[in-house]
C-alpha cells in the first residue's frame, strides 16, 4: 500500500508487525452484506457510490467495486471483468466528469478514463504519481503529484498534459476551487502554508500560512471557510486543523492533536458544519483510532471517538452520502485479504457491512 501519510522505515516496521497478527486474528465475515453480490457489471440505474481498492504496494492488485445503493447491489472488480486487464499499482482517487470517470493508478504513474454506463477503458493518460484530481473548468484539471514539486495540467476532453504548476516541495495533495481561485496543499515537512493559485493563469499568487506543517487536505465549510488538515506524525509534525478565513488569509483558529494522533481522512456532513476525520493507529492498538466528529463551532477537538476501530483494526476510508447523512468506513484488513465497507446511519449504528478488493480507501457518491 502507498499510506496517506507516512513512509519511514519506523512505519514499515509497525505496519508489517500489525499485518502479521491480522492474519491470524482477522476473520473476513460479512454482515447483512447487500444482495447479489458478484463480480461484473452490466450497468445499472440509479445512485451508486464507486469505491477505489488501492490494493498493495508493488503487486498492480487495485480493483474499482461499486455499490448500487438503490438496489442494494455490490460489484467488485468491475473494470477487469470489463475489461480483461488490471487496473495497476496503487488506485488513490476518482473524479467525474460527465459521463466518465478518471482513476488515478498512483505507482503506475497513469490516469485511466473509463465510460460510467460500463466501465469500458476509454484512454490512459501517463501522469509522474498522480495522487489527487480537480476539475477546474471543462478544458481543464489539476493533478497532484506524490514524490514531485509539481501539480500536472491535463485537458478532459483531448486527455492530454499541457502544462504543470512548479510549487515549493515535492508532495502535492489536496486541492479546491473556491470563488475563482485554486487552493493546493504540499505535504511536505517544511511546508506550513497552502499555495492559492490563479487557475486562469495557473500562477501562485500567494502562499497562505497555517498551523503546523505538511498540509494535505482542505475543505470549505457552510461559512464558505477554509479547513486544512496538516502533519506527518512520523516525521515529528503533528497533526493541525487550522481554519482560514480565504477574504484576507488569515487563520480563525486552530487545533493541534497528540503526538500518536494520525490524522487522515477529512470529510463534510452533508450542510458542512460537522467535520468527519479518521485517526489511525497501525500497531493495532486503540488509542487515536476510529472515526471523529466535530462541529465548526467547536473551540476544542473532540476528546471521544464517535465510532471506535476495533482492536487490530484501523479504518482506511471514509465518506457521507449527502443524500442520507450516512456514514462509510472503509476497513483494508491489514491488506492482505478483501476488505469490507461498513455503512453507519447518522446516530453512529451499524447499518450493513459488504466486502471489496483489497485496501478500500476512497468513495464517490453520485
Amino acid at each position: 500500500m502507498i499510506a496517506t501519510k507516512g513512509f519511514s522505515l519506523n512505519k514499515t516496521v509497525k505496519v508489517a508487525c500489525f499485518i502479521l497478527i491480522a492474519s491470524i486474528l482477522f476473520l473476513s465475515c460479512v454482515k447483512d452484506k447487500p444482495n447479489d453480490e458478484k463480480d461484473g457489471f452490466s450497468g445499472t440505474s440509479g445512485r451508486k457510490v464507486w469505491i477505489a481498492n488501492e490494493g498493495s504496494l508493488g503487486n498492480g492488485n487495485s480493483s474499482l467495486s461499486l455499490y448500487d445503493i438503490d438496489h442494494d447491489s455490490m460489484f467488485n472488480n468491475v473494470f477487469e471483468t470489463k475489461n480483461g486487464q488490471q487496473l495497476g499499482d496503487v488506485f488513490q482517487s476518482i473524479l467525474s466528469v460527465g459521463d466518465q470517470l478518471f482513476l488515478v493508478i498512483n505507482n503506475s504513474d497513469k490516469i485511466l478514463v473509463i465510460n460510467k454506463d460500463d466501465v469500458a477503458l476509454i484512454a490512459s493518460i501517463a501522469t509522474r504519481k498522480p495522487r489527487q484530481m480537480l476539475l477546474v473548468n471543462e478544458n481543464k484539471m489539476y493533478v497532484s503529484s506524490l514524490f514531485y514539486p509539481e501539480i500536472n495540467i491535463i485537458n478532459p476532453k483531448t486527455f492530454q498534459n499541457i502544462g504543470k504548476i512548479v510549487v515549493d516541495f515535492p508532495n502535492t495533495e489536496g486541492m479546491l476551487l473556491h470563488n475563482g481561485k485554486v487552493y493546493a496543499a504540499n505535504w511536505d515537512t517544511a511546508c506550513n502554508y497552502i499555495y492559492e493559485i490563479n487557475p486562469e493563469t495557473d500562477e501562485i499568487t500567494h502562499r497562505i500560512p497555517i498551523a503546523g506543517s505538511a498540509p494535505t487536505d482542505i475543505l470549505r465549510d457552510k461559512d464558505k471557510n477554509l479547513w486544512v488538515l496538516s502533519g506527518n506524525v512520523y516525521k515529528g509534525k503533528n497533526a493541525a486543523l487550522t481554519q482560514i478565513n480565504p477574504q484576507n488569509r488569515s487563520i480563525i483558529k486552530s487545533f493541534q492533536f497528540q503526538n500518536e494522533a494520525d490524522i487522515i481522512k477529512p470529510t463534510w456532513n452533508p450542510t458542512k458544519d460537522t467535520l468527519y476525520f479518521l485517526g489511525v493507529n497501525y500497531d493495532g492498538g486503540t488509542n487515536y483510532n476510529g472515526l471523529y466528529r466535530m462541529d465548526i463551532s467547536a473551540s476544542t477537538l473532540p476528546s471521544q471517538l464517535f465510532i471506535a476501530a476495533k482492536p487490530l483494526q484501523y479504518f482506511w476510508g471514509l465518506g457521507v452520502d449527502s443524500a442520507t447523512n450516512q456514514i462509510y468506513l472503509a476497513d483494508p484488513k491489514g491488506f492482505i485479504q478483501s476488505g469490507s465497507v461498513r455503512i453507519f446511519n447518522p446516530d453512529g449504528n451499524l447499518l450493513k457491512e459488504f466486502k471489496t478488493g483489497l485496501g478500500p480507501g476512497y468513495f464517490l457518491f453520485e
